[in-house]
């Protein structure tokens, strides 16, 4: 299935379209299947997105008692640090809304290490994916073979890295584990990250990614026009789902 790629001249139009899209893509996926598990992103470009989800019109529509909430990964800092994505989620989203708290998944940061987090979020996948699982009456096609999400969001960093998944890394590599720690020193924060592997992002259903600025377009058209070569520089160009892949796109 070809990439799809909508443009959007600022933030504020791109995000009601995307929030637009992912309440219809939710309400869908609850009629058919029951339940719906999406996998959120961090950095400042999702901001309004989840601010847009948590209020009118779209709080009122998302079926948050049927949905799941994962993280496609995570800084190995506490809840409440500024730069945490499940810190930053629950604040914009998901403590303003009527989520149960046993749908929320986030990545643990705890001690001992990074290296027994991803371990530990990994198990938490494998239990829940697994034929005594809660997603296993509603997604049997994919306890076999690993995951198959719902949706994941994905930004991009002005590298083309994707999750926690950088430039020229052996993390890309990674064929075995569904979660694995990383320590990249370019990474920004330049703090230990735990991450999804490249083989379960691409089992999703639907991938969508939110993009801005002049600078990361330049990155897309580059995907776009040439997607072989783009495979050997950006990371985001290795995203492949099993179904759709959008990118909702703002100049601004």
């Amino acid at each position: 299935m070809k990439p799809e790629f909508q443009e959007y001249k600022g933030m504020g139009e791109c995000c009601r379209n995307l929030a637009e899209f992912i309440v219809k893509y939710a309400r869908t996926t609850v009629l058919e299947r029951d339940l719906f598990s999406f996998v959120l992103t961090g950095g400042k470009t999702v901001r309004p997105l989840y601010e847009s989800l948590a209020g009118p019109p779209f709080a009122d529509d998302l079926p948050w008692q049927q949905t799941h909430f994962f993280w496609g990964d995570e800084r190995y800092l506490p809840t409440d640090h500024p730069d945490s994505n499940k810190g930053m989620a629950r604040k914009l989203m998901l403590d303003k809304v009527k989520v149960p708290a046993s749908n929320i998944h986030p990545i643990p940061t705890d001690p001992p290490s990074p290296k027994a987090e991803a371990q530990a979020y990994d198990k938490k996948l494998h239990g829940l994916f697994s034929p005594h699982g809660v997603f296993a009456a509603s997604s049997p096609d994919c306890i076999k073979n690993g995951p198959c999400f719902d949706l994941v969001l994905l930004g991009m960093g002005t590298d083309g890295h994707i999750a926690s998944l950088f430039p020229g890394t052996a993390t890309l590599e990674e064929k075995k584990q569904w979660v694995t720690s990383v320590s990249y020193p370019y990474a920004s924060p330049p703090v230990d990250r735990i991450t999804l592997t490249l083989p379960i992002i691409n089992r999703a259903r639907t991938i969508l990614f939110l993009i801005s600025g002049a600078e990361k377009l330049a990155i897309v058209r580059t995907i776009s026009a040439d997607p072989v070569n783009a495979v050997r520089n950006f990371p985001a160009a290795r995203i492949s789902p099993l179904g759709r892949l959008i990118w909702f796109m703002s100049k601004t």
